[in-house]
C-alpha cells in the first residue's frame, strides 16, 4: 500500500501543478518585449542594406525622368521631363543594336559556362581524392583572383608585342600573328572578353554543381548500369533530374552576372573597338560620361534592369510550370 501511495503522490502533484510555468516561458519567448529582440538586433543591418540598395535605385529612377546634365549636377535645378529620355532611347537604332549585342553576349557566355562547368563537375566527381583536391583547389584559386587583376593579365596575354599568345602562335609557324593586334578587331576583342568572363565564372558554377552531384545516391547509378544504360542515358535520366534545381539556380545567377558584366569590358576595351564589345551596362556609362547625359544613362540603366527582370520572370515562370507538371 505504501508503494502504491508513493507512486501516486507525484502523479497527483503533476495533475495539480498549474500550467503557469510553461505559459510564462512561452509568454517571455513568444510575446511581449522578448519577441522583439531578434528584430531589433537585425534592424540595423536590414535598414543599412535597404538604404544601400533602394536609395541608388530610387535616385536613378528620379534622374531618368529629369533633364539632368552637368549643369543640373552642379546647381541641382533639374527639370522633370517625364518619359522623354526613355522615348529618346527607344527611338535610337544604336540602342537596339546594343540590346541585340547584349543578348548575344549573354547567350554565348552562359551556354559556355554551363557546359564547361557541368563537364568539370562530372570529371571532378570521378577523380581520386588527391586529384579531386587539386582540381577543387585550383578552381577556388581562379575564383579568388580579383576581377581587375584577371583582366589585366588577359590584356598582357594578348598584347601585340609582348603577349605570350602571339609568341606561341608565331613559334608554331603562324607568322601572320606576329605583332597581331587582338583588341583592334571587333570579333577577336569580343571573343577575348567572352573567354575572360567564362574563365572567371566556371569555378563557382563547377563547384556548386559538384556539390549537387555528390548528393546523388550511388545506388541509382548502379541500378541504371544494371539496366544497360550508357553514360549519356544515366546523366539524362538519373543525374540531371536530381541536380536540376541547383542547375537552374546556377543558370539564373550566371544570366544575371553575365547580363551586368561591366568591369571586365570597361578595363579591357571600354566597349571598343568601335562598339564591338559595348553591352547595356557599358552603353549606360558611355552615355552618361561622354556627353554628361546622366539622364539618358540612368534611363539606359533602368531599361537594363527591366530587360534582365523580364528574362528572369520568363525563366522562373517556365521553371515553376515544369515543376507543376512533375507534381
Amino acid at each position: 500500500m505504501s508503494t502504491v501511495r508513493e507512486r501516486s503522490v507525484p502523479r497527483e502533484a503533476a495533475r495539480r501543478r498549474p500550467p503557469a510555468a510553461s505559459g510564462g516561458v512561452r509568454g517571455r519567448g513568444g510575446t511581449g518585449r522578448g519577441a522583439l529582440w531578434p528584430y531589433l538586433l537585425i534592424a540595423p543591418a536590414v535598414l543599412g542594406m535597404l538604404y544601400l540598395l533602394l536609395y541608388p535605385l530610387a535616385r536613378a529612377v528620379l534622374i531618368s525622368v529629369q533633364d539632368f546634365r552637368l549643369r543640373q549636377l552642379i546647381l541641382g535645378d533639374a527639370e522633370f521631363v517625364g518619359l522623354r529620355n526613355y522615348r529618346t532611347l527607344l527611338g535610337d537604332p544604336e540602342f537596339w543594336e546594343v540590346v541585340r549585342r547584349t543578348f548575344v553576349f549573354m547567350a554565348v557566355c552562359v551556354v559556355a559556362i554551363m557546359v564547361l562547368s557541368t563537364l568539370v563537375a562530372l570529371m571532378t566527381e570521378r577523380l581520386g581524392r588527391v586529384a579531386r583536391t587539386v582540381v577543387l583547389s585550383s578552381l577556388v584559386l581562379v575564383w579568388a583572383v580579383p576581377v581587375v587583376a584577371a583582366t589585366t593579365v588577359f590584356q598582357w596575354l594578348f598584347h601585340s608585342e609582348f603577349g605570350i599568345v602571339n609568341e606561341t602562335l608565331t613559334g608554331l609557324g603562324l607568322d601572320s600573328y606576329e605583332g597581331y593586334t587582338w583588341f583592334a578587331h571587333g570579333g577577336t576583342a569580343f571573343a577575348i572578353v567572352v573567354v575572360l568572363i567564362v574563365w572567371q565564372s566556371v569555378p563557382f558554377a563547377a563547384i556548386t554543381l559538384y556539390s549537387a552531384l555528390v548528393t546523388v545516391p550511388a545506388e541509382l547509378y548502379e541500378s541504371a548500369r544494371m539496366d544497360g544504360a550508357g553514360g549519356t542515358r544515366v546523366f539524362r535520366s538519373v543525374t540531371f533530374p536530381l541536380i536540376q534545381p541547383i542547375f537552374m539556380l546556377v543558370l539564373s545567377l550566371e544570366v544575371i552576372w553575365t547580363f551586368k558584366a561591366f568591369v571586365q569590358i570597361w578595363v579591357m576595351t571600354r566597349g571598343g573597338p568601335g562598339e564591338a564589345t559595348t553591352i547595356l551596362p557599358v552603353y549606360a556609362v558611355q552615355t552618361a560620361l561622354a556627353g554628361q547625359r546622366y539622364d539618358l544613362g540612368s534611363a539606359a540603366s533602368m531599361l537594363t534592369v527591366l530587360l534582365m527582370s523580364g528574362v528572369l520572370v520568363l525563366y522562373f515562370r517556365q521553371l515553376f510550370r515544369q515543376e507543376g507538371e512533375q507534381l
